[in-house]
């Protein structure tokens, strides 16, 4: 590390031809946060917990599942005994191994600034109240605002307007943005793709990009206490919403200074048991430029299955290991547009053809899944599909329904 001020040289030296070997890890080093996972990782092996193969933060020990974000942890197991010996466990030196300063909270209430509330009819909520109150405070909202039904008018789609009248907002942009990420990737999925908008302009907003971002403070006015409900279904297994807009942001004006508008964007959610999968939700311009609106949501179906593939690996392990989970096998869904047939075709029947030759074979991975039949790839209709907010803005009627599908209210 670098000589800090204060430390004594050999006379005549220059701190800038020394530096600190450390011995030992010290916070806020770079690799300070890999030395503490593996850490870690020793002292929980040694326990008798079992990392997993899939995603490293996962840690298995019986029935017991231990989930770990850098140090603050969560401990599952169906006997409340096992969870109270493995935490005392965890406060003993163990083969060669250090104690951990462990401190148990209890019950799961808040997690990584997540409410979690149990409620009497077997339903969770997870809510973010404290800082949706510090986005309306952040925006200068007051009490009698008018509030909004959307968050992003239905009727307009945000362009990079750089003729429009400049950012005279007395808030940081760039700091609502950021708030207004976490919270639609922790509890609000319905924001997505509003907050998405906002956020691609943030490095040189102007006045209608401020009014985007209002927008959105005014429609939090309404719902403050409210996020996700999850009310899981034993019945239902592992689904993957998948839609794409083709060249929705397309526009002529801005075109020559903005390429981006003419690619196009995917939105995919993924849900457990009827239950949206923890941030598995998502709304992304398309790296490459799409020819058809075949060739858009396939691509779309091809992303979003990355993220879907190891979650069935992920519970195909737990179930491996002996945990109690539900059906493994996921259902994809495509929305149907004019020519969403030939994404299903494509995704279904791979062989050569001369409109789609084209397509990169990385968007062909999970076609063997598909082909032993692990991944079934469906048809469903535009009101149904959940996805389909995530690509454009829907009028009131479409967005309610939705939102209640995904969040259950």
């Amino acid at each position: 590390m670098e000589i800090p001020r204060g430390f004594q040289l050999p006379a005549g030296g220059n701190s800038k031809d020394y530096a600190l070997k450390l011995r030992r890890n010290l916070y806020g080093a770079k690799q300070a946060s890999h030395v503490w996972a593996q850490y870690l990782t020793k002292g929980l092996i040694t326990r008798g917990f079992v990392q997993s193969k899939m995603d490293e933060c996962v840690y298995y020990r019986g029935s017991m599942i231990l989930l770990a974000y850098v140090d603050d942890c969560i401990i599952i197991s169906p006997d409340d005994k096992d969870i109270d010996n493995i935490i005392q466990l965890m406060k003993l030196p163990c083969k060669g191994t250090r104690a951990f300063d462990v401190t148990d909270e209890g019950q799961l209430a808040d997690y990584l600034g997540v409410k979690i509330e149990r409620k009497d009819d077997g339903t969770i909520h997870l809510t973010q109240p404290h800082l949706i109150d510090q986005i309306i405070s952040d925006l200068g909202l007051k009490a009698n605002t008018k509030t909004k039904d959307l968050p992003a008018l239905s009727s307009k789609i945000l362009n990079r307007d750089t003729n429009g009248h400049p950012f005279r907002e007395d808030w940081h942009n760039w700091s609502v943005i950021g708030k207004l990420n976490f919270l639609e990737k922790s509890t609000r999925p319905e924001l997505t793709y509003a907050v998405h908008q906002c956020a691609r302009f943030s490095a040189d907003p102007k006045g209608s990009h401020a009014q985007a971002v209002k927008q959105i403070g005014r429609y939090l006015m309404a719902n403050r206490d409210k996020g996700i409900i999850l009310q899981p279904d034993a019945n239902m297994a592992l689904e993957d919403w998948v839609d794409a807009d083709f060249c929705g942001n397309w526009d002529r004006d801005y075109a020559i200074e903005d390429p981006t508008t003419a690619r196009s964007r995917s939105g995919y959610v993924i849900r457990y048991c009827g239950c949206p999968v923890p941030v598995t939700w998502r709304s992304k311009l398309q790296t490459e430029v799409a020819l058809s609106t075949t060739e858009a949501e396939y691509v779309a179906l091809s992303h979003s299955l990355r993220e879907v593939i190891p979650i069935m690996n992920l519970l195909q392990e737990a179930k491996d290991l002996h945990i109690n989970v539900h059906h493994t096998k996921p259902i994809i869904r495509c929305t149907v547009f004019e020519d969403n047939d030939g994404a299903l075709e494509l995704a279904n029947v791979p062989k050569m053809r001369a409109q789609t030759k084209h397509i990169n074979s990385k968007y062909h991975h999970f076609r063997s899944f598909g082909s032993h039949k692990i991944i079934s790839v469906i048809r469903c209709d535009s009101a149904s599909q959940l996805g389909d907010g995530f690509t454009k803005p829907t009028t009131l009627d479409l967005f309610l329904k939705h939102r209640k599908m995904l969040m259950g209210w």
